[in-house]
């Protein structure tokens, strides 16, 4: 069973409704749970979903801290963000906040963007952004309004987007989700 952890945002309910559009068990769970209950779980993947602000995460980083390593996971735009913070990246206000459709550049493929290359339109939404790679990442993408779209971690399966896969606007989004399955399913 797949996990999307809401972090109060606009679209985790969209992040639930791909990966069961993908065939997959999903629950939608409250980033309230801690990391035990969440470990009790015995997820797949987790997805660390969106949300407005970093100070209403809850137990996401938590989560993260404790389950990276041996739970593939998955951070969109706020669980992007929450995943650079806990590996000692940093986080800013971003320089262009906006919601709008983006040009993403692929910088390098990896697992969670393969067959994306070499660019793709995306929803971005900047209101933060990741301001610093954390050690042990690589930078996977990035937009002229942002330069970390997409991070993953060299050695753990451990990826972050900054973009919204998850949303009509995104159109070959559905392929970042099968290429996390894929990860999560071998």
């Amino acid at each position: 069973m797949y996990l999307v952890i809401a972090n109060r945002g606009q679209y985790n309910h969209r992040i639930y409704r791909t990966l069961r559009y993908l065939g997959r068990e999903v629950k939608l769970v409250q980033n309230t749970l801690t990391p035990e209950e969440v470990e009790e779980m015995e997820p797949t993947g987790i997805v660390v979903g969106g949300g407005p602000f970093l100070q209403e995460s809850g137990n996401s980083g938590e989560i993260i801290s404790r389950l990276a390593g041996s739970v593939p996971i998955l951070g969109i735009c706020l669980g992007h963000q929450l995943i650079a913070r806990v590996f000692g990246g940093e986080v800013r206000e971003a320089e262009v906040g906006e919601y709008a459709e983006e040009e993403i550049i692929v910088d390098e493929e990896d697992e969670i963007l393969r067959g994306l290359a070499p660019s793709f339109t995306a929803w971005v939404s900047h209101r933060d952004e990741v301001s610093k790679l954390p050690p042990g990442f690589v930078r996977l993408a990035h937009s002229a309004s942002c330069e970390i779209e997409a991070m993953a971690h060299e050695s753990l399966p451990v990826y972050g987007v900054q973009f919204h896969p998850e949303v009509a606007h995104t159109p070959r989004g559905s392929e970042v989700f099968r290429n996390f399955i894929e990860v999560c399913e071998r």
